[in-house]
């Protein structure tokens, strides 16, 4: 496991790399944020990873979720997610729910950390009254068109936010990645034993100039 780890061990060392092999986590989402975050976190060697989405792959996803490929429409995003994490890494352990984050919900399945990958805003609230309810922290993304968002949240809720049932305009491929590997890249953090900025809102955006904008909000605690 170590060879497959190099670079990795070569950061942190072995005890830490050994370390994920016992980490929990739960994707809500398997599209674009969450094809990213599966490929990027199970690549990392993080033991059990829980995939929740009962969609179907559609034509128009497949240009910006980089799980998928023509000839997968009509098959559950979650189960190819599940299975490509396994291909790549022997060390990783899936788990999938072709179903609703509520249904995942009553299963009382503990995890370290919940990540959020839907495109959702109510259900994202929902995500987090259940992370307040199990004592779990819980990482937000978002995407539209050249823009996107990420919060660890703690202490904070998603109560700062407007919720309502919402379609996303459209999105550049790229920028979901992106947002992806930030999410990606705190959740690794966590996980590892590293410190994490939490209950801080990263706005990132490209301007109508081409340059990468990043702004940074203090959440308010609950």
């Amino acid at each position: 496991m170590m060879e497959y780890f190099h670079r990795q061990v070569q950061l942190w060392g072995e005890d830490t790399q050994k370390s994920l092999q016992d980490k929990r986590i739960v994707i809500i989402g398997c599209g674009g944020l969450g094809s990213s975050l599966a490929i990027g976190l199970g690549a990392t060697g993080i033991g059990h990873i829980h995939l929740v989405d009962f969609d179907e792959v559609s034509v128009h996803n497949i240009h910006r979720q980089i799980a998928f490929k023509v000839g997968d429409e009509g098959k559950f995003k979650s189960e190819i997610v599940g299975e490509l994490l396994e291909q790549r890494c022997p060390f990783v352990k899936t788990y999938v729910h072709v179903n609703s984050f509520e249904e995942f919900a009553k299963k009382d399945i503990e995890v370290d950390l919940i990540i959020d990958a839907t495109d959702n805003l109510p259900v994202r609230a929902e995500i987090d009254k259940y992370a307040k309810k199990v004592n779990t922290p819980w990482l937000y993304g978002s995407v539209e068109a050249f823009n996107g968002q990420v919060c660890f949240f703690e202490k904070s809720g998603f109560g700062a936010f407007k919720v309502k049932k919402k379609q996303p305009a459209g999105i550049a491929a790229p920028i979901v990645m992106h947002i992806a590997s930030l999410q990606a890249n705190l959740a690794l953090r966590y996980l590892a034993g590293f410190s994490v900025k939490k209950d801080f809102l990263y706005y990132l955006y490209i301007n109508d100039e081409g340059e990468l904008i990043t702004q940074k909000f203090g959440m308010p605690k609950e």
